[in-house]
């Protein structure tokens, strides 16, 4: 009985398309008179004034990466560290064996998490201080 329920979807209402369309002719929802019934106005507009505006409060950065958010590595945990044999692990080694995308190859990774490390390794990626103090107990070597 309920794998058999129809979906209903609506399209959307199409502002100002004539008079039969269930929003048009007139004003087409945008009330009488003033500014934003006759045309668009941008998110930083504020009217006139200057002193407070938004544009003033924004500190003035330097530099062109100053809106840019920077990309974070990728997380890889110490359990499946485990699962790659012993020998250098590097941002290549994690894509072969399928623990990182190879598009956020440019990303970078880190290996992060609490646990053992049964096999020996040559860290060639960022660590935490919990994973690297687990591979020189094992033996291995963060290069």
């Amino acid at each position: 009985m309920y794998n058999q329920l129809k979906v209903v979807t609506k399209s959307k209402k199409r502002v100002g398309r004539g008079v039969g369309s269930g929003k048009g002719f007139h004003t087409t929802g945008r009330g009488q008179k003033g500014q934003k019934a006759r045309y668009t106005v941008g998110i930083l507009f504020e009217g006139v004034k200057t002193k407070k505006s938004l544009l003033h409060r924004l500190p003035m950065l330097p530099g062109k990466q100053r809106f840019k958010a920077q990309a974070k590595p990728t997380s890889v945990s110490i359990a499946k560290l485990n699962l790659i044999p012993a020998g250098d692990v590097t941002i290549d080694t994690l894509i072969q064996h399928g623990f990182v995308n190879k598009k956020d190859k440019g990303r970078g990774a880190k290996i992060v998490g609490i646990g053992e490390v049964t096999n020996k390794y040559v860290l060639h990626v960022a660590a935490s201080k919990s994973v690297s103090e687990a591979v020189t107990k094992a033996g291995g070597t963060i290069a």
